[in-house]
């Protein structure tokens, strides 16, 4: 089923509106992520789409029927929250059998059900415990199942990964990706996690301000960003930026003149920033602030006219360094905060 916000305005009490005009498409089948810093909005969509909230204008459409003023118990939609929201004094078990059990399904068939997605969400061997004695991410995969029961047309995910530990959180990112696929329910996953984002989704919706800054595969947003907001939130770390004015003259002539004369502001990814293979093939010249190992990675910050940090400078114990940039990890910004011109353009 596709699902789609069309011309939605809302405005809470006292009058501010969170989102205007707004328009945005879940494509049929796919798993979708909503994706935005704390009050972009993100949960406010989830809500419309939920039935929880009732737009001031414009249209929910699940394909082409107008749910807008139909009730949620009638939208057939399943939730995920942050705080799984299990019932504590059933087992895992009568969990997930519960939204069966409220629509009278017949015992055998409710049992049946439950077996399916307890294997499909990887926890038949915990059926017969109560939540307090699963870890977050059992507890996750047990709200996940309960979701699915009634097989419906829409999952609806509320940062249902922000409370999990790193290797949790890992882990229940595969489960999800991988249950998507053999259900094929659409789905919507919101989140500010852009890691979460851009390892199962097959689609991403970045939200920020109550607008839709840019919609595409995280390879679009991070090679390709819109503008400013998308590229800043997008990759780790974060972007660098140094305003055109500034530019050291070798730098600058490296850049195209024709879009560098209407550019305000050269973003560089950290990767771009590189060790020169001598003085004399650098663009500038940066001091060494500081070193850090992250991993397999050295994150390296520089003081240039602007602070830089790269992470394609290996570890070394000079205090100045001779730095080129890649222009492929460049992008040329408007004052309007639009790009311009990205080094994948070339």
């Amino acid at each position: 089923m596709r699902a789609t916000l069309h011309n939605v305005t809302l405005a809470y009490d006292p009058p501010a509106t969170i989102l205007k005009n707004f328009t945005c498409t879940i494509p049929d089948g796919e798993l979708v992520a909503l994706l935005g810093p704390s009050g972009s909005g993100k949960s406010t969509i989830l809500n419309l789409l939920a039935g929880l909230l009732t737009p001031d204008a414009g249209q929910i459409l699940f394909d082409q029927t107008d749910v807008t003023r139909q009730d949620s118990r009638h939208r057939n939609i399943g939730m995920v929250f942050q705080d799984y929201a299990l019932y504590p004094h059933l087992s895992v078990n009568d969990n997930i059998a519960f939204p069966l059990k409220m629509a009278h399904v017949k015992k055998a068939a409710r049992q049946q059900r439950v077996a399916e997605l307890a294997d499909l969400v990887q926890i038949t061997d915990q059926l017969a415990k109560l939540p307090r004695e699963l870890s977050g991410g059992q507890q996750q995969r047990v709200a996940l199942a309960r979701a699915l029961a009634k097989h419906p047309q829409l999952l609806l995910l509320d940062e249902p990964l922000s409370s999990l530990d790193t290797t949790l959180r890992e882990e229940l990112r595969t489960v999800i990706h991988n249950v998507q696929r053999a259900t094929g329910v659409t789905t919507l996953f919101v989140t500010h996690n852009q890691e979460d984002a851009l390892q199962i989704a097959d689609h991403i919706m970045l939200l920020a301000n109550g607008q839709l800054q840019q919609v595409g595969t995280g390879h679009d947003l991070y090679a390709q960003p819109r503008n400013l907001t998308v590229a800043q939130f997008i990759g780790r770390p974060q972007l660098n930026l140094w305003p055109v004015a500034t530019l050291p003259t070798p730098l600058r002539a490296s850049l195209p003149a024709a879009v560098l004369a209407q550019a305000t502001t050269l973003g560089i990814r950290s990767e771009a920033l590189q060790l020169a293979s001598a003085p004399t093939e650098a663009q500038f010249t940066a001091t060494v602030i500081q070193q850090r190992q992250l991993g397999r990675d050295t994150l390296t910050s520089l003081q240039a006219a602007p602070r830089l940090v790269s992470t394609a400078i290996p570890r070394t114990d000079r205090s100045t360094l001779p730095i080129t940039v890649d222009r492929q990890g460049c992008l040329l910004f408007a004052a309007t905060g639009d790009c311009l011109w990205t080094g994948a353009d070339q």
